[in-house]
């Protein structure tokens, strides 16, 4: 397995950040770039002139990743080539976000196919519940294949998001990939680091991932009040502090990011679904945590890996740790290089991180404000 990277952008225009000739034998390249860099289709056509033998695949972003470093404004692409394994690629079209389950079970029966082992996964960041596109996913796929991927991004303004299935930046649009064969080793950690603070509330009204009622209040209102003067800045600063649902009897928790408020009933969109019964806190963030909670998912997929370093990995960090690090985002990053040595590092920020709760399961779940890390070597 071999990876090439490349970066875009306006200023510069194509810059090679290694040379592998992967031209004519990579089958995959990943894009990640800012939604109006992805608009331009001419470069998405060099991309495949480039590569022509590849399925571009990619998503808006609120940051891209390539190496140790973070960009706003580019496109960054990493094209690789595999020697023992077969790929396999579907999109859906998802016209209502109430479908996103069957949404999920259909691209998951697309992909199925003999010695399925792995589905990577980009969803549009917007109009999809990211928890019931995990859940459908699940349904559709075999017990023993594991699901990973993310939402795409658009920077803090939860405006438009875009999906790539070859040449074509699309919204409203899922895209998998399928990894096939018993050559390939995927492993993949997911990690958060924020803190819960006052009291359990909870959950007395929700549909899916709307937010009606906590403790028999309105949510909008009790959210402002814990929020104080940052309630002005509302959906954006909701980002800072996301909800924590407790689950199995505390045992675990899933971390939900506010998408948008609805002034008129009181009511929020959160990016996954929040449970009505369930109990959640609200959450914060401290800088050194955070860090520490990236280095943490590297050294899941490095034990996973048998201590060994992967070839690639891409990195779903969540908009709103890149918001709470600002000027320190990238030391994020670079713990999970000092963790893997010489491997070919790319990822995005996102709307939300699909990905198991821990590495020894299958089963996806949605996740906000964490760092999800996708593995990927093949056995020697």
């Amino acid at each position: 397995m071999q990876a090439e990277q490349k970066i875009w952008s306006k200023e510069a225009g194509w810059k090679s950040l290694s040379e592998n000739q992967l031209q004519h034998k990579a089958q995959l390249v990943f894009v990640f770039g800012q939604g109006d860099m992805l608009k331009l289709t001419a470069q998405l056509v060099e991309i495949k002139e480039m590569y022509p033998k590849a399925q571009i695949v990619g998503c808006s972003t609120a940051g891209e990743i390539i190496g140790e470093q973070i960009f706003d404004n580019s496109l960054v692409i990493t094209a690789l080539y595999f020697e023992k394994t077969r790929l396999k690629f579907a999109k859906v079209q998802i016209d209502d976000m109430k479908n996103s389950f069957n949404a999920g079970k259909l691209l998951a029966e697309q992909l199925q196919d003999e010695n399925l082992r792995h589905v990577f996964v980009l969803s549009d960041g917007l109009n999809v519940n990211g928890s019931a596109l995990a859940k459908g996913l699940c349904q559709g796929l075999p017990e023993n294949v594991a699901v990973t991927g993310g939402m795409a991004g658009d920077q803090a303004n939860f405006k438009e998001t875009l999906v790539v299935m070859d040449t074509v930046p699309e919204k409203n649009v899922i895209a998998g990939v399928g990894f096939y064969g018993d050559e390939i080793e995927i492993s993949y950690g997911s990690m958060g680091g924020w803190s819960s603070f006052g009291i359990d509330r909870l959950v007395t009204r929700s549909e899916g991932n709307i937010l009606y009622e906590l403790d028999g209040q309105l949510a909008l209102d009790l959210y402002k009040t814990y929020l104080g003067e940052k309630a002005s800045g509302l959906p954006i600063t909701g980002l800072l502090f996301p909800l924590s649902i407790r689950l199995d009897n505390g045992e675990k928790h899933l971390v939900r990011t506010v998408m948008a408020v609805n002034e008129k009933d009181g009511s929020m969109t959160f990016a996954g679904d929040i449970p009505e019964g369930s109990y959640v806190r609200l959450m914060k963030a401290n800088i050194n945590h955070l860090v520490e909670g990236a280095a943490n998912a590297a050294t899941m997929c490095y034990n996973n890996l048998n201590q060994e370093s992967p070839v690639v990995a891409i990195l779903i960090s969540c908009v709103g740790r890149k918001l709470i690090l600002k000027q320190r985002a990238e030391e994020e990053i670079e713990v999970i290089g000092e963790k893997f040595g010489n491997t070919t590092l790319t990822g995005f920020y996102s709307y939300g991180e699909i990905c198991p709760m821990d590495s020894m399961q299958k089963k996806a779940e949605l996740h906000n404000q964490t760092m999800t890390i996708t593995c990927f070597k093949e056995k020697c």
